[in-house]
């Protein structure tokens, strides 16, 4: 079965950018479906970006449109989550999640990472 580890959070300024990652560990990450997911303080954990296993489609949350990317390099076993004009309402832990099944915003993801702190300040 496959471990996650996020890493590149951090604390920010509104309009600033950060890019997340997400290292994949114990099986090749081409085997899976890959998304981001963020919670915020009092919240529920929210679907932010998923992409196919090949990277050939992606599909986003309307929070996330025009301002976040996500990507996977699968020769270095890695997914991205590039984040741009970052708002106050980003704020949240993001967490990376694998699946074996077709791309979805839904439930179905089967591994988690412990996720990484995004804070953006105003």
């Amino acid at each position: 079965q496959v471990q996650l580890l996020e890493s590149g959070g951090g604390v920010v300024q509104v309009g600033d950018s950060l890019r997340p990652s997400c290292a994949a560990s114990g099986c090749p990450l081409a085997r899976y479906t890959m998304g981001w997911f963020r919670q915020a303080p009092g919240k529920e954990r929210d679907f932010v970006a998923g992409i196919s296993w090949g990277g050939s489609t992606t599909l986003y949350a309307d929070s996330a449109k025009g301002r976040f990317t996500i990507s996977r390099d699968n020769a270095k076993n890695t997914v991205f989550l590039k984040m741009n004009s970052l708002k106050p309402e980003d704020t949240a832990v993001y967490f990376c999640a694998a699946t074996s099944r077709s791309l979805s915003a839904g439930a179905g993801y089967d591994y988690w990472g412990q996720g990484t702190q995004v804070a953006v300040s105003s």
